[in-house]
Formats: structure tokens, sequence, C-alpha cells
């Protein structure tokens, strides 16, 4: 498993942990919010995307 902080986002057979993408983007969104001022919506599109794009770049630096 490789974590991402506190958080794993990619298990040890290489699949993606879902759960744990979903509470790194809650979190990177919570500071999103009090740092920009934005929606909860906003911010969690903003978390989401790089939370996953984080995930695959794991997964593909395991990969190689």
């Amino acid at each position: 498993m490789v974590r991402f902080r506190k958080v794993v986002l990619v298990k040890a057979d290489g699949s993606f942990d879902r759960a744990g993408i979903m509470t790194a983007a809650a979190a990177a969104a919570k500071a999103h919010q009090l740092t920009y001022g934005s929606t909860w919506a906003v911010a969690m599109s903003v978390s989401l995307k790089a939370a996953w794009q984080a995930a695959q770049t794991i997964r593909a630096r395991i990969a190689h």
C-alpha cells in the first residue's frame, strides 16, 4: 500500500483505494475552502481531481 500523507490511495494489489481518495479529497477541500473561501462543491471538485491525479501518479510509479 502507498500512503499519501496519512491516507492510503493505492492498495497493495495496485487497485485504487476509493475511500482513501475520498478522505484525502475531503481534507483538502476543507483546506481549500478556508484558503480561498469557495463553495463546498467547488472545493470538492478541485480536491477530487487532485486526489485522483495523485493516486494515478502513485500507481504509475509503483508499476514501473
